[in-house]
Order: structure tokens, then C-alpha cells, then sequence
């Protein structure tokens, strides 16, 4: 289910962030980048005291269906729902000497159900709904004089089938002139993952322990308690994701700009799910099973034309090739429209087509002698398209009259994937001041 809320999340980060002419969202790794840069005076920068510079709050609901489910061997509903909710909070102050300090404080909320996820136990016991939590706290600290900045950022998720704690570094450097500027950002992810696997695989014999609890131990030694939904004693395994990621912006002239973004990632670990079947050319099943290593190397290209003073041209460019044997194009455009002062549309749309993974194969595909074998059709060969509009308000006085709402944004995309995989998403976002 984590491919989905990040589909979420990142959906929702550009219903927030997208919508500001001077920001633009990495759609690699959901992060906000600057591509313009207006010169300031700092000759009258003064100290200010910490203040709640902006409250974002972001909600949204995803639908999905298709019929390729990883659960039941690449064949099955992959009906989805889920209804996802976040705020952030940024906390600002300032010192004589040119530095601005931000704090941001994020806390996001899911509530998810999917229909596969009955199917996990064979008798259609197992549970079909989750939620997940997930906070973060970035604090960032430029230099205005200098046009550098440095900061440091954590977080945490947490959810029926996995827990992830995450650190990063990042910092920032402007050129002389300041048309232009060089940033990167360091990560990493240490997650553990709840080893549950399809009923089929654990044997129906139990023991009882001295303390009279039930224990039912499957045939690779793995134990479970009486209440397997409560995962109390099922085994986790971890999986570890580092990243490096560096990109650089240009001010061509007062119209056009551009960026450049690299991104290199390696994943240690447990790589697959054990919920996952798999079905062999004869019929029997078995799970999931992939290398423990991935590397990943996304390379960027973003370019923002300003028609005028009412339109801006978006566009981006990505190619990704991985160790799983994995290539992959993306490439998307959105046009913001102004056409009052304070009300602006913004259509947009993204094609994507991919390789498939040389350990993917479709139901009943794999042979028994295969290392590894997968029938999840996020490494399947496919070709997507995600298309939208975005609407956005924001009065000089206020959305409907209130000073501190400075603009509400709603937006609805439409994703179709050659492999009979559809879905929709809205998302509504609310800026305070």
C-alpha cells in the first residue's frame, strides 16, 4: 500500500505548492525546489521574533480499481480507497545577522481500505483497512546575506504493516548574482517491515507454550500468537533506503528558467512483500521473492515560461533506470491561467511509460527454477497518462471575506495504465497566514 499514499501525498504537496509562481515540486521525490529568485534590499533586515508564518492543511480522497492484484498472484481486484489529511505548521524568526530560521512541523493522517487485502488468508479473514500516521519537523537556517542555507529534518511513519524513521540533511547556495542556485539533500529511511504472510503458507498444527499462550509456527520458523491481527508476535525484517539528491537552478532572463536534478538511491534489506504470491507455470504458489539490493538513478529536467503576466508554461522531464532492469520516461506540463487577479486555473498532464523488471512475470509466468520472481505489476511494462485541472482563489482580503485564508486550491486528476489500472484523486488545500 506505501506506492499509493506516496501517489497521495505527492498529489496533495502539488494541490499545496504547485499552485505559487516562484516554487515548483520535484515529482521524484515530492520536494519543493526555488527556480526564481527575486533580488532583495537587505541593507534594512532586522531580527524578528518567532511568529507562525504560514498553517497548511491539506485533504484528499483516492479511489483506484484494476485487476492485477499482487495479493492473489497478479490477478484480483486492486480496488482502493483511501482518505488522507495533513497539516503543516511553519514557525519563522529572524536575527541581526542575516539569518532566518524556519521551523516546519507536519503531521499527516490516512485511513485506507483495500479489497485485496481480504484475500491475504485464503478464507477472506484477514483485515481490508489501515491507517497510518506520519509527523515530520524540518528546520532550515539561511543566510539572506550570503543566499545560503543549511538544515536538518526527521520523520516517522507508522502503519499496520510497516514502521519507517527518517533523517535528512540538505543546504543551498546562490551564485554571486543570484540568478542562479545549487541545492542537495541527503536521506535516509530505516524501516522494518511485518513479515504476514498468505494463510496458506503457515501450518494448521499449533503448540502451547509454558504460559499457555498459542503459538502457530510456520515452516520457515516464523511465530505467531493467537491474535494475528494485532501482529503483537509476527517477526519484522528491515529495509533501509539512502539517498543523495542534487539539483541546480538558472534564471535565464526575466521569462525563463530552468533546473537540473540528479538523484542516486540505494535499498538494502527485505525489498518485497511476503503477502505477495506468486504462481509458478504449475500451478502452485509461493511468495514474493526479491534481490535484497536496488539501485536507483532518476535523472531531471524542469523548465517554468512566463507568458506575459497571467500565464506560466511548467514542464518536466524525468528518465529513471534501476539495477532491477527498470527504464522509465516521465514527462508532464501544466499551464496556470490567471484570469482575475485573484482566480486561476490550471490544467496539467503527465505521461509515463516504463520497462519491466527482468524478475517480473504475470500469473502462472514464473518457472520453479527462477532466483527471483515477482508478479506485482508496479514492474510490469506499462504506459501511463494522469490528467487534471487545478482551480485556485485567493483574495486580496481573504477567501470568502477571511484575512488569514489567503487562497484555497482544489484539484482532480484522472490516472489510466495500460494494464486496465484506473483512478482518481481530489484534493482541497486551505493556506493560512
Amino acid at each position: 500500500m506505501k506506492k499509493v499514499f506516496l501517489s497521495i501525498v505527492g498529489f496533495s504537496l502539488l494541490c499545496r505548492l504547485n499552485v505559487q509562481a516562484q516554487n515548483s515540486v520535484d515529482t521524484a521525490t515530492h520536494r519543493v525546489v526555488n527556480t526564481t529568485y527575486t533580488p532583495v534590499d537587505n541593507s534594512n533586515y532586522t531580527s524578528k521574533a518567532l511568529h507562525i508564518d504560514e498553517i497548511n492543511l491539506v485533504s484528499s480522497y483516492y479511489n483506484q480499481n484494476g485487476n492485477h492484484s499482487p495479493v492473489t498472484g497478479g490477478v484480483g481486484t486492486e480496488k482502493v480507497t483511501d482518505i488522507s489529511n495533513g497539516i503543516d505548521l511553519k514557525l519563522v524568526w529572524g536575527d541581526p545577522n542575516y539569518k532566518k530560521n524556519t521551523l516546519s512541523i507536519g503531521l499527516g493522517y490516512d485511513h485506507h481500505t483495500s479489497a485485496s487485502a481480504a484475500y491475504v488468508s485464503k478464507t477472506g479473514a484477514s483485515r481490508q483497512g489501515g491507517d497510518r500516521l506520519y509527523p515530520s519537523l524540518d528546520w532550515t537556517v539561511e543566510n539572506v546575506q550570503k543566499g545560503s542555507s543549511f538544515g536538518i529534518g526527521a520523520y516517522y511513519s507508522a502503519e499496520y504493516n510497516y514502521h519507517s524513521v527518517g533523517a535528512d540533511l540538505h543546504f543551498s547556495q546562490k551564485t554571486a548574482d543570484k540568478s542562479g542556485e545549487f541545492s542537495a539533500k541527503f536521506q535516509a529511511y530505516l524501516d522494518q517491515v511485518t513479515l504476514i504472510y498468505p494463510s496458506e503458507f503457515i501450518p494448521k498444527s499449533t503448540t502451547t507454550n509454558n504460559g499457555g499462550t498459542t503459538v502457530i509456527t510456520t515452516a520457515s520458523g516464523l511465530t505467531y500468537g493467537d491474535d494475528s491481527h494485532s501482529h503483537r508476535n509476527i517477526p519484522s525484517s528491515p529495509r533501509n533506503t539512502y539517498s543523495a539528491s542534487f539539483g541546480y537552478s538558472q534564471i535565464i532572463n526575466s521569462r525563463f528558467q530552468v533546473m537540473f536534478m540528479v538523484d542516486a538511491v540505494a535499498q538494502n534489506g527485505y525489498l518485497g512483500l511476503p503477502f505477495h504470491r506468486v504462481y509458478y507455470s504449475t500451478g502452485r504458489d509461493t511468495i514474493e521473492k526479491l534481490p535484497s539490493n536496488r539501485f536507483k538513478l532518476p535523472l531531471g529536467f524542469r523548465a517554468n515560461y512566463f507568458i506575459g503576466d497571467n500565464v506560466i508554461i511548467r514542464s518536466y522531464y524525468r528518465y529513471y533506470v534501476d539495477s532491477w532492469g527498470i527504464r522509465s520516461n516521465t514527462a508532464s506540463i501544466e499551464i496556470p491561467v490567471k484570469l482575475t487577479p485573484f482566480f486561476s486555473i490550471s490544467p496539467f498532464y503527465r505521461y509515463y511509460d516504463q520497462t519491466a523488471s527482468k524478475y517480473f512475470a504475470p500469473y502462472e509466468g514464473h518457472s520453479v527454477n527462477d532466483q527471483y520472481y515477482t508478479s506485482n505489476y508496479e514492474y510490469a511494462k506499462f504506459q501511463s497518462n494522469f490528467i487534471g485541472v487545478g482551480f485556485r482563489l485567493a483574495p486580496p482580503k481573504g477567501v470568502f471575506g477571511w484575512q488569514n485564508l489567503h487562497d484555497l486550491e482544489l484539484r482532480y486528476g484522472h490516472y489510466t495504465q495500460t494494464t486496465d489500472l484506473v483512478s482518481s484523486v481530489v484534493s482541497l488545500s486551505l493556506g493560512f497566514k
